[in-house]
């Protein structure tokens, strides 16, 4: 009987967990463990802050992960062994022949002086509520959409929000001055300068103000400072706090000395045998030598790609699965309609990504990827 040990109930997390159950044999143990006991698709986050859709209905408890035979445990990790491929939560040990990391990445609003006392950290889940006040009591004035640090995940999550929120407030016929920001020195690295400039007009068609390579390193009431000697004032300021891999998993060694872990691209494995990472919590260059962006839905192939290696281990099998990066995200842009950026981001010609044609058929596409995955995975 083998034990395979899984950190983290995120898209990886849980993918992985369905796609092992699937393929080992009964006896075989499956342990999920995350602090969280709900798992939530990212992007559901805008629609509550916003009015459009409560956060509880894209919220599924990851007990009921159980039914399927996987053991849940609700735990705050503690300590991670990547040699001896165990982990310690809740005060207890969990030993394992295998194990997947895939404990994302954490928000550090303390990463940039004065973004937790000032600023409404728009990708944290447990401030959507609060947030979504300050939204509904804004009666005018300037907005800030900023990006304080790279990477960060679902890169078009930003651009999608300052346009929604455009739109939200024109309904309200409130009148608001909305400024994006960004240190990158495109608005989206992945695709070529003509679909940058097509993802830059979905802003500045809206009278959005939208400003590259300009790394905040201060907030104070009423402005934000930059590395590069500019000022902005605000209002009111949403923004994305800057992230980092996991305390427990940056002392474990798994990182090294780099901020994130690496792993094999293609394979998912870590430097530890028969320790895989995936998600968030990782750096997987692409040919190009760039990273592949931080979205669930790699984390979600790679945790497929690592259940199937592991599987065909245990089954004294060589493994075959390697992950090719393909898949894509949804930008609504406002007027029911959205895009696609899509691709396949691994393989030897380096990414080859696309931003598609607006259609009010990929906002429908949205909700079903929600829906998808929730009752795949929970029933």
């Amino acid at each position: 009987m083998a034990h395979i040990l899984i950190l983290g109930g995120g898209f990886g997390g849980v993918a992985a967990a369905r796609r092992l159950r699937e393929t080992l044999a009964e006896t075989d143990r499956i342990t999920l463990i995350d602090r969280r006991d709900y798992f939530m698709v990212g992007f559901r986050k805008t629609w509550a802050l916003l009015g459009e859709a409560p956060v509880e209905e894209g919220r599924r408890n990851l007990t009921e992960l159980r039914k399927f035979g996987i053991d849940f445990v609700r735990a705050r990790i503690e300590s991670i062994d990547p040699k001896g491929i165990s982990a310690t939560a809740g005060g207890q040990r969990y030993d394992a022949d295998a194990m997947i990391v895939a404990l994302g990445a954490e928000l550090d609003p303390d990463g940039v002086p004065g973004f937790r006392e000032h600023a409404l950290s728009v990708y944290d889940p447990d401030a959507v509520e609060g947030n979504a006040a300050h939204i509904r009591d804004f009666d005018g004035g300037r907005i800030l959409v900023g990006v304080f640090a790279k990477p960060y995940k679902c890169p078009p999550g930003p651009y999608e929000l300052a346009i929604l929120l455009e739109e939200h407030l024109a309904r309200r016929d409130v009148t608001a001055e909305i400024t994006v920001f960004t240190p990158l020195p495109v608005s989206l690295p992945i695709l070529d300068s003509a679909g940058c400039e097509s993802m830059d007009r979905y802003m500045l068609d809206r009278g959005i103000r939208f400003l590259t390579g300009h790394t905040a390193k201060a907030v104070e009431p009423g402005r934000v400072l930059f590395e590069n000697g500019a000022e902005l004032e605000y209002d009111l300021l949403l923004g994305v706090a800057p992230h980092r891999s996991p305390a427990v998993v940056r002392e474990s060694g798994l990182t090294g000395e780099a901020p994130w872990v690496k792993v094999d691209p293609y394979t998912l494995e870590t430097a530890f045998p028969n320790v895989y990472a995936i998600g968030d919590v990782t750096v997987s260059l692409m040919e190009n030598g760039n990273p592949l962006p931080k979205a669930g839905v790699f984390a979600e192939g790679g945790g497929i790609v690592a259940a199937d290696r592991i599987a065909s281990r245990l089954k004294g099998e060589t493994p075959t699965a390697r992950y090719d990066g393909d898949g894509g995200c949804f930008l609504e842009i406002g007027g029911g309609q959205a895009v696609m950026i899509r691709g396949r981001f691994l393989g030897p010609s380096g990414p080859q990504a696309e931003l598609t044609a607006p259609s009010e058929g990929f906002v429908a596409e949205k909700w079903a990827f929600e829906r998808t995955r929730l009752e795949g995975w929970f029933g």
